[in-house]
């Protein structure tokens, strides 16, 4: 199952990130301003949040299974709508229902491997946020080759088919039957147990600011390198995987750390990096110094992920786990949602560097806020 739902996570991931290197082409090609493009890739952000809180609630009360299936179905559809979409709308629908399959997906596998893996929860979470590493360094890659011999919307096909598989081997290698219970939600209870004390209230404060700067990073880096670095769309997509790179290494290695230290000081210490990082990629202008602030960016927030997840389920009880997971991480993404909107304003309206410059304060405050709840 740990493989299995992690293939499935780095697949999605890969067809998700294909969207960051190709968007100047795609901008181009679909007659669109950049603030047009990052309202598209919010409403897709927006849908992926929304769905989080019931899909991790009813894993809860019905099965993972139940959820899990359908949620690669519908990535799968949506993915392939990518590769149909002609003008502005098909791409909007494809980037909605691309969020609502990713959201049916990612509580209740994450939902899974916690049920699975209690004593080794971070490192079994790290090594499935992984996967969001492998799909963008396959994907910067991917993209290179599209944009040289083909189009921005093939690669998309692939993605569909490869989802598909795997959606037949979860179902055959699953234990878990399919079952529909009680379609209510205890909206008011999850929530209860969400903001019952200030440290609580604080750390979901300090993760949506780490959300909303990750948000509006990930989706304009390669249109950053090539707009105010000077970066051909080519090398910034090529300099787009080193993110994934690092953050392939570093996930798994949180997650560990995380289960025999303490979260929230690693945590802590990766936001601040984070913040150095940013701050040095706006001031350095050759490519080396670029590439190295770049990866030590990538260091200090991707700690964050299996980090945010595990401090999120270890104060959770048994059977509100997904429900817990599933309404933190809606109001994170809600958060994520907003990134790119932000970046693709400002950046139209006034530049780049402002919006990073906000991003630095983000993750200052985050830090602050981990530090006085820990």
């Amino acid at each position: 199952m740990l493989y299995t739902v992690s293939l499935g996570w780095a697949l999605l991931q890969t067809g998700r990130f294909l969207l960051s290197p190709l968007l100047p082409t795609i901008i181009r090609d679909l007659g669109i301003t950049e603030a047009t493009a990052g309202i598209a890739l919010a409403i897709f952000q927006g849908s992926y949040a929304l769905v989080q809180y019931p899909s991790g609630e009813y894993s809860d009360r019905w099965n993972r299974t139940t959820l899990i299936v359908p949620g690669l179905v519908v990535l799968a559809v949506g993915f392939a709508l990518f590769g149909l979409a002609q003008g502005i709308v098909l791409f909007v629908v494809a980037s909605t229902v691309v969020g609502v399959g990713k959201g049916l997906f990612a509580i209740p596998s994450r939902a899974l491997l916690s049920d699975l893996f209690t004593a080794n929860r971070g490192r079994a979470l790290g090594i499935y946020a992984a996967g969001t590493d492998i799909g963008g360094l396959v994907s910067s890659g991917v993209a290179v080759l599209a944009l040289t011999y083909f189009t921005w919307r093939t690669p998309f096909f692939p993605v569909a088919i490869a989802l598909a598989v795997v959606t037949v081997v979860y179902a055959t290698a699953t234990r878990e039957g399919y079952r529909v219970g009680s379609a209510s939600l205890d909206l008011g209870g999850t929530v209860g147990r969400l903001v019952q004390s200030t440290q609580q209230r604080r750390t979901l404060v300090a993760f949506t600011l780490f959300y909303f700067m990750v948000g509006g990073f990930i989706n304009f880096a390669p249109t950053y390198l090539a707009q105010a670095k000077g970066f051909s769309e080519s090398l910034a997509g090529l300099s787009f995987g080193i993110v994934f790179a690092v953050g392939f290494a570093v996930k798994p290695a949180a997650g560990t750390l995380g289960d025999r230290f303490s979260r929230r000081g690693i945590a802590v210490a990766g936001l601040l990096i984070a913040a150095a990082a940013l701050g040095g990629l706006l001031v350095v202008s050759t490519n080396l110094a670029i590439w190295v602030a770049i990866g030590v960016l990538a260091l200090g927030y991707k700690t964050g992920f299996p980090l945010a997840d595990a401090i999120i389920i270890d104060g959770a009880p048994d059977d509100g786990m997904g429900a817990d997971l599933g309404a933190a991480r809606a109001l994170f993404l809600s958060a994520n949602a907003l990134g790119p909107a932000y970046v693709g304003v400002v950046a139209t309206y006034a530049s780049y560097d402002l919006a990073f410059v906000g991003f630095i304060a983000c993750l200052v405050v985050a830090a602050a806020l981990l530090v006085v709840s820990d």
